[in-house]
């Protein structure tokens, strides 16, 4: 079994910053993408930042410049730096990760349950 464990989340006033951290265990062979997305109240799931197993990233344009995504490849984890936060930014932030359980396994995709971020104004 794999999981995904976001950590970080909780209550900060517009301007401030959080750190969130996924850590994925289990039976893990690789990581391939390691994501965020969040989902506002009555909004559908966006993606907010992406980091490949190479290390290249992306970012919504909503957050370019705010947010930084990193990794420990060692630890398995993924982080989200985010900073100058709006009350836009208000959701809970998903992990997500395309995970490889053997050399020859093909490819599944996991997601954790879900930190809450809550940025008042």
């Amino acid at each position: 079994q794999v999981q995904l464990v976001e950590s970080g989340g909780g209550f900060v006033q517009a301007g401030g910053s959080l750190r969130l951290s996924c850590a994925a265990s289990g039976r893990i062979f690789s990581i391939n993408t390691m994501a965020w997305y969040r989902q506002a109240s009555g909004m559908q799931r966006e993606l907010v930042a992406r980091i490949t197993g190479d290390g290249s990233t992306n970012y919504a344009d909503s957050v370019k410049g705010q947010f930084t995504i990193s990794r420990d490849t060692a630890k398995n984890t993924v982080y989200l730096q985010m900073n100058s936060l709006k009350p836009e930014d208000t959701a809970v932030y998903y992990c997500y990760a395309i995970i490889k359980l053997s050399q020859s396994s093909p490819t599944f995709q996991y997601w954790g349950q879900g930190t809450r971020v809550t940025v008042s104004s």
